[in-house]
């Protein structure tokens, strides 16, 4: 357990900023934990890497008890209208980090022997695909209102052009568009300290 220590550690850093950062918006679309939480993504490919799908694993379960806390505390605190943390966004925030690092997990596990690039980008994308869907339609679609009908999500399902510009969708696609994007350029962004650490290691057991 020792050597995922760095890992488990790294992962509750991210998980406990990104729960803080997304209070804080950025324009109308986005919120700074957007920027944030995909390094989680690089934490469990690092980890995958070096000590194999079993050990990311870990450090996957490792982070989703670190936001289950987050989602707790965040219940408590009252914000301008209500609550920090609904049930649904619990829901849909737990759910979506455990099934899209599972998936990242296991895609780039099968794809650990091919091109370097790859097993993180590949892992990356389908992980932060599944984790926008999960999470905004558990969080905010109308279709899933009996979940927690005490809460008003009546501002994320109006209708809205996506992003500002495209056709009518629920304002909830268009905070979720805006979310998968930032997440795919961060992915992509993260190859690189991927590819430094990978590299460093090759020399230093070399």
């Amino acid at each position: 357990m020792q050597k995922l220590l760095p890992g488990v550690i790294a992962m509750a850093i991210i998980v406990v900023v990104s729960n803080i950062l997304v209070q804080y918006p950025i324009g109308q679309w986005l919120t700074w934990g957007a920027f944030t939480y995909p390094f989680a993504f690089l934490v469990s490919e690092l980890v995958n890497r070096f000590h194999g799908a079993p050990a990311a694993r870990r450090v996957v379960y490792s982070g989703f008890v670190v936001g289950l806390m987050c989602s707790l505390i965040g219940t408590q605190i009252n914000g301008e209208y209500g609550p920090l943390v609904t049930l649904r966004v619990a829901i849909g925030s737990g759910t979506a980090f455990l099934v899209a690092q599972l998936l990242d997990v296991s895609v780039f596990d099968r794809l650990r022997r091919s091109a370097w690039w790859r097993a993180p980008f590949l892992g990356s994308f389908f992980g932060s695909s599944i984790d926008t869907l999960l999470f905004f339609s558990i969080a905010f679609s109308a279709t899933l209102t009996w979940m927690e009908p005490a809460n008003d999500i009546s501002w994320a399902i109006e209708s809205v052009p996506l992003l500002g510009f495209g056709p009518h969708v629920p304002l909830w696609v268009s905070l979720g568009m805006a979310d998968w994007c930032v997440k795919i350029a961060v992915d992509l962004i993260a190859l690189m300290p991927f590819r430094a650490v990978v590299a460093k290691y090759a020399a230093r057991v070399a």
